[in-house]
């Protein structure tokens, strides 16, 4: 089911600031990106086969935010590329993992994501990622 580990996110207050530092261990951004649906902006570092992913808030109230304001800037989730989003949540459901996303959703650059309950992944909040 799962292919590779797509990418880390991770929850930072300043984007420009945060890629600096990523810059600076020698990656270089492949972008930045505006998610709406998310309240997010995004910057991906590729490294190797993954990337990092730096999220900021767009919005006060934004998911990202919540989560900096609860446990402070770092990482906030790991995804997992896999080929069929909707039949590995088939799947995953069936098998009695707790989903936060029935359906997919849009994510940055495009892709099909979903995410996994951390009551049921032992306190990780895991993202499926599909990618065309």
């Amino acid at each position: 089911m799962l292919k590779k580990v797509d990418h880390i996110g991770i929850a930072v207050k300043d984007l420009a600031e945060a890629s600096k530092f990523y810059e600076t261990l020698g990656l270089k951004s492949a972008g930045t990106e505006v998610v709406e649906e998310q309240k997010v902006k995004v910057a991906f570092f590729p490294v190797g086969d993954s990337e990092v992913e730096l999220l900021e808030s767009t919005s006060p109230d934004g998911p990202i935010a919540k989560y900096i304001e609860k446990n402070g800037a770092g990482i906030q989730h790991i995804a997992f590329r896999v080929d069929n989003i909707e039949k590995a949540l088939a799947e995953l459901k069936e098998k009695g993992v707790r989903l936060i996303d029935e359906k997919p959703r849009y994510g940055a650059g495009g892709a099909k994501i979903a995410f996994l309950h951390p009551k049921s992944t032992f306190g990780v909040l895991i993202e499926l990622s599909e990618r065309d």
